[in-house]
């Protein structure tokens, strides 16, 4: 395996007219499992097929190991690729599927390239598989040839462009199972693509999140969804995705007091961290989790009034919308049950709240943050 690096990648379309890449920088290290994700046409699958060598960039470098493969043929570079679509040979047996790319990309002799297909279907549970074509193959069998075929040519590094997205629920999880324990197994160096947040959560040991053609973030799953350093990251990772609400800051006789334009969210700001992040700033936009809100008893200190719009069961959750700014939802237990229409109390911890910039969308926790500190 290798470490993979882009240096300020670019990739231009129609003459420069549609950017879909902009000044790209990123380091895979070796063995580590990297989830791309972001909306449709934000950059991911580009960014993919140009470290494939299947798209040439307009603008930039990229390395595997200590090679700057840039302009390294797509076939002379040391990667396999998983595509969507699983991408067989219709004609071709498994084996010979699997076969192929260390045939066209190796010296190996024919009993060699047999002996490694062999060993690599048995690891992908496929062995009995080997002599049958596509045709043949469920979704979920095609898409472990389609590994195995990956996996057989031992790359340097493993890139995956929306693998699973072509399987049902049920089988999309049991492959995300499966692909997590090969990177365990295989300590692989692995960039894999998804539109599908929660997947880009569970599976890397670190999400990077794009919009527009540029990095909007990059760190461990756990850390970004705490602490996402703009809006945009705020909204996207998540489900039910963040509530956002454009308030106003008002301080009066040492009270400071966050309140919307409609009035149905009053705030009353006493946690320090959040007094200091709000210096200077007439308007806010207050980002809230759905599930860091509770419904909380009459009489609780700080609680916020709200009637309940619609009640949505979703399992061992319910989702309740509230009319609180637009379409305002808290995440509650299945056991909260309150009737539409019902007026509630909610409560939401400080520790909950981010404050983003209401004009450039940039957490104002998290560039407090990243201040440099002065001697």
């Amino acid at each position: 395996m290798a470490t993979l690096t882009l240096e300020s990648l670019r990739k231009e379309f129609d003459g420069g007219q549609i950017v879909a890449v902009d000044d790209l920088s990123l380091e895979v290290a070796d063995g580590e499992f990297v989830t791309v994700v972001g909306p449709s046409g934000c950059g991911k699958s580009t960014t993919l097929r140009m470290v494939a060598g299947l798209e040439r960039p307009t603008a930039g470098r990229i390395s595997i190991g200590d090679e700057d493969v840039t302009d390294v043929h797509a076939r002379d570079r040391d990667v396999a690729m998983v595509f969507q679509n699983y991408a067989l040979y219709p004609h071709k047996t498994v084996e010979q599927n699997m076969a192929f790319g260390l045939r066209m990309s190796t010296d190996l002799s024919k009993d060699e390239r047999r002996r490694r297909v062999r060993e690599t279907a048995e690891m992908m549970d496929i062995e009995e598989l080997l002599d049958q074509q596509p045709a043949e193959l469920s979704g979920g069998q095609k898409q472990r040839v389609a590994l195995g075929r990956a996996i057989v040519r031992e790359p340097d590094v493993f890139l995956f462009d929306e693998p699973l997205s072509n399987l049902d629920a049920k089988l999309r999880t049991t492959m995300r199972t499966e692909i997590q324990r090969l990177q365990n197994e295989l300590d692989i160096t692995a960039v894999y693509v998804t539109h599908d947040q929660e997947e880009a959560m569970t599976m890397g040991d670190r999400i990077v999140i794009l919009n527009d053609g540029e990095l909007q973030q990059s760190g461990a799953p756990k850390s970004v969804y705490r602490n996402p350093r703009n809006r945009f990251v705020g909204g996207f990772v998540g489900s039910p995705s963040m509530n956002f609400l454009a308030v106003g800051v008002f301080t009066d006789a040492g009270r400071t007091t966050l309140v919307d334009e409609a009035g149905t969210f009053e705030y009353d700001v006493t946690d320090q961290r959040l007094l200091d992040a709000l210096q200077g700033h007439d308007e806010v936009t207050v980002g809230i989790r759905p599930e860091s809100v509770t419904v909380v008893d009459a009489g609780t200190s700080g609680a916020i009034p709200a009637t309940v719009e619609v009640v949505e069961p979703v399992g061992a959750d319910n989702y309740l919308h509230l009319d609180i700014g637009d379409d305002f939802i808290a995440r509650v237990d299945a056991a909260v049950e309150p009737e539409p229409g019902e007026e509630v109390l909610v409560d939401v911890p400080s520790s909950a709240i981010h404050l983003f910039d209401a004009e450039t969308g940039e957490s104002l926790l998290e560039t407090r943050q990243r201040e440099p500190i002065e001697a």
